[in-house]
């Protein structure tokens, strides 16, 4: 019964029960308040922990990495704090810059003087002590060219004017990753290395090339792709018999998504190899640079190989091919 202050009772007793009852009935909603409480953030525990899992920082991470580009100021306004007993700490020697690779094209400017420099002030010539050298490092932006294939086609005359069969040669056409296309192996290099070594999309290597004025759609990029791993599937066979001669072979799994594909999970499945020779079952990359070489190159190479119908597959495996190092 719900009491209004000008239906409540005048006796004093009664009312003392009434605020009895009412108290006993808070405390009671209170207890199961805090029950439910439990009941839910055990409910909510599973629900966190995979989102932690999923979505959260690693453990390895700081709570102060939004503040990485103002680490200087940070720095700056904290205190220094001074004791009795300072002990002296030898600074840290810098670490010395690492120098530029030697196999690198250099362009060599020499500084020099000039001739009325040279002249001494008590009247004599200045011979040279030394010298002293410093590296900048330059970068010179992708390089694209244009092969063109000229076949030259010769007849006889003395045919054609006889009214014979007319005796035509011709030099045939050179060998090509992708018939009737106009890209070459080290193009194809190019996309394959951009897109799964430095996962650089499609559409912004479309972008690219319409930087130099050349209109290759991700469309036909990705035409492209398929046909380069159809190339690549006789050396991938050769590569998984030779991982099946192994004594011992490591393997991983991991769950991706696909696009189109009515499972809930799909695996991707890697399978390597030793040290002498290395194969690694799911990226060419990988096995490139487990052997030490340069993805790009390789990749070129074996696309050069590949377009011919008799090529060796055994001098593709990678660690027969001598390339650059990666």
């Amino acid at each position: 019964m719900k009491l209004a202050p000008d239906n409540l009772p005048n006796d004093i007793d009664l009312l003392k029960q009434l605020l009895l009852e009412a108290s006993q009935l808070v405390a009671s909603q209170y207890s199961e308040i805090a029950e439910l409480k439990q009941s839910v953030q055990r409910l909510l525990e599973p629900f966190r922990l995979a989102q932690q899992q999923r979505f959260g920082a690693s453990s390895e991470s700081h709570n102060y990495q939004g503040e990485l580009f103002n680490e200087a100021e940070v720095t700056l306004d904290e205190p220094e704090e001074s004791t009795a007993d300072d002990v002296s700490v030898s600074p840290k020697k810098r670490a010395k810059r690492k120098p530029l690779p030697k196999d690198l094209p250099r362009e060599i400017i020499t500084h020099d003087i000039s001739e009325a420099d040279k002249q001494c002030a008590c009247g004599h010539q200045l011979t040279l002590m030394e010298q002293d050298s410093s590296e900048k490092l330059k970068f010179v932006p992708a390089q694209i060219s244009v092969i063109e294939h000229v076949r030259l086609k010769y007849r006889c005359k003395h045919c054609d004017t006889k009214g014979t069969q007319a005796n035509i040669k011709q030099a045939p056409v050179p060998a090509s990753p992708i018939p009737k296309g106009f890209a070459t192996p080290s193009l194809l290099s190019q996309l394959i290395t951009s897109k799964y070594q430095y996962a650089l999309p499609l559409y912004r290597q479309e972008t690219l090339f319409k930087q130099y004025g050349i209109e290759l759609s991700r469309q036909t990029m990705s035409d492209w792709m398929m046909k380069s791993a159809a190339l690549f599937k006789p050396l991938y066979d050769l590569l998984h018999q030779h991982l099946l001669t192994q004594g011992v072979l490591h393997a991983d799994e991991t769950t991706l998504k696909v696009i189109n594909d009515e499972r809930v999970k799909s695996y991707m499945w890697v399978y390597c190899s030793g040290a002498e020779a290395s194969a690694v079952l799911y990226s060419i990359i990988e096995t490139a640079k487990a052997n030490g070489l340069t993805p790009f190159d390789y990749i070129e190479r074996c696309l050069e190989q590949l377009s011919h119908p008799n090529c060796d597959l055994s001098s593709l495996l990678p660690w027969r091919v001598k390339l650059g190092k990666a």
